[in-house]
């Protein structure tokens, strides 16, 4: 009985593993999967610009990494999607190195019914936040929606 037991907690061991295995996802694919590639405003219609809208880009390299461009008008910026999970709620976690900053962030997104995306939160990795639970820590008002552009 012993030996027939240690063989059903290993095959339901191994069937674990390549089930996880299996059901992992690149970073591209959990990106793609949820919606996120493509460029993402304000408002579409007007110029780039630090104070009112910047254009957010999310692009799958030729290499395959995640890439995320922020164009202020004035400057951008290019960064790596470092990791991405769906959470069961629809919330897209990620987490993007940004080299100008030499900081690693992490950050909720979610859609809304419309299409639109909104942040949900946005921190370092010692849980300084800037955006938390939808509301910047500063003032308390609601992240803005984010629109994809075409």
């Amino acid at each position: 009985m012993n030996g027939q037991f240690g063989r059903l907690a290993l095959t339901l061991l191994l069937s674990l593993t390549l089930e996880r295995s299996a059901g992992a996802e690149t970073v591209a694919q959990t990106v793609r999967k949820w919606g996120l590639i493509g460029s993402w405003a304000l408002d579409c219609s007007l110029k780039p610009s630090r104070d009112q809208n910047a254009v957010l880009d999310y692009e799958i390299a030729g290499d395959g990494r995640v890439l995320y461009r922020r164009n202020f008008g004035d400057a951008s910026d290019e960064n790596e999607v470092v990791s991405a999970e769906l959470a069961r709620d629809g919330l897209l976690n990620l987490r993007v190195y940004f080299p100008s900053l030499k900081q690693t962030r992490e950050y909720g997104l979610m859609l809304q019914p419309d299409g639109a995306m909104r942040a949900i939160y946005n921190r370092t990795l010692k849980d300084e936040y800037t955006i938390r639970d939808g509301k910047f820590v500063g003032d308390r008002k609601p992240t803005p929606s984010h629109h994809r552009c075409k």
